[in-house]
């Protein structure tokens, strides 16, 4: 069993791109077989530079291995070129006098530009032909050219794959996905702090959809949080781009944005203000130079300790980072070096 995942090289994967190339890979997995990565580059007027690579890229991100490939389809002129002429011979196809060749059926669709270029039909059917693909695994956008490429294949003397479109991404108001919709292509979702986990997750969660899926950035989010949460601290801090002792107060991120101003606010000394609670300040002070290097169960201690002792700890954050909201407290002293801790007390001691 051999599927095949075939982008045209315009740039960063589309989610709903994504859908079927995730879709592709649990097919084949499920079934024992192979997926193949093709490039469908026959429209030199469509290829953007660079863009097969970020494909690539998108891809490994995600998670989506393939067996074979990239297989580009500007590579494949001459089995299309000879294709083309065995239609020509056999009458399946016949020739225009601006020396395009066009298929000989109702629609009469162009397989050969006048150019000498294949068209997408011509090169789809031999393609899934020469590649032996057994099913074709796509969106429902395709649907059309389903009969055309069948039809293709069989005059080529060959079976044609099987078939299944599934149902397409679409904005909350079941147009085509836009802008408007939110982060729509990987690299937006990259950018906007979404870990491959929540995407590959959604995904799958979609499965092989019959009808057209609401894009729901609601339900993804939520898997955002529930990928980092379960991310040991180093790997946190890592994906985040900042330094692994700041781990722990990365927790409670809702993306990897949201975790690297975490790490801001944490690295960041806030701008002197005199404490409302100084006597906490002082409390600090002696109840963190007792306690020496931290670890997560002593900086728990540690809380819980100035807590028991009436502490005001919402002055004492507010100290510490300026802010009074952010990370736990107890993962704030465990990321925070004893002498900056220290100095930032102090300096919102009253003068």
């Amino acid at each position: 069993m051999r599927v095949r995942f075939a982008p045209s090289p315009t740039g960063s994967l589309h989610v709903g791109s994504a859908l079927t190339a995730v879709a592709n890979r649990r097919f084949a997995d499920e079934r024992d077989g192979v997926l193949l990565l093709r490039i469908d580059d026959t429209d030199p007027s469509r290829t953007e530079p660079g863009a097969e690579e970020r494909i690539v890229g998108d891809l490994e991100w995600l998670g989506v291995a393939w067996e074979e490939g990239p297989v580009r389809q500007s590579e494949h002129g001459p089995s299309y070129a000879a294709a083309a002429a065995r239609l020509l011979e056999s009458g399946a196809a016949e020739r225009a006098a601006d020396g395009a060749v066009r298929f000989r059926e109702e629609r009469r669709p162009t397989l050969v530009r006048a150019d000498g270029t294949a068209t997408y039909h011509l090169a789809s059917a031999v393609d899934d032909a020469e590649l032996e693909v057994t099913h074709v695994i796509r969106g429902k956008d395709h649907l059309p050219n389903a009969a055309l490429h069948a039809a293709l294949a069989r005059a080529l003397g060959v079976e044609p794959p099987e078939y299944v479109h599934h149902g397409l991404l679409v904005g909350a108001d079941g147009s085509k996905l836009s802008k408007r919709s939110g982060a729509v292509s990987l690299a937006d979702l990259r950018k906007a702090g979404i870990p491959p986990e929540a995407v590959r997750a959604y995904l799958e969660e979609l499965g092989l959809p019959r009808g057209d899926v609401r894009y729901d950035e609601t339900r993804l989010r939520r898997l955002a949080v529930e990928a980092l949460a379960v991310l040991p601290d180093a790997e946190l801090a890592r994906r985040a781009g900042v330094d692994a002792a700041l781990g722990p107060a990365l927790r409670g991120a809702r993306d990897l944005l949201e975790a690297r101003d975490l790490a801001e606010l944490v690295t960041r000394r806030p701008y002197p203000q005199p404490s409302r609670s100084p006597e906490t300040l002082v409390a600090f002070r002696e109840a963190r130079e007792q306690a020496g290097e931290l670890d997560e169960a002593s900086a728990h201690e540690l809380v819980a300790a100035l807590r028991a002792g009436d502490a005001d700890l919402q002055a004492l954050r507010l100290a510490l980072t300026g802010e009074a909201r952010g990370p736990e407290l107890w993962a704030l002293l465990l990321a925070l070096p004893l002498d900056e801790a220290l100095a930032r007390a102090d300096a919102a001691l009253p003068a």
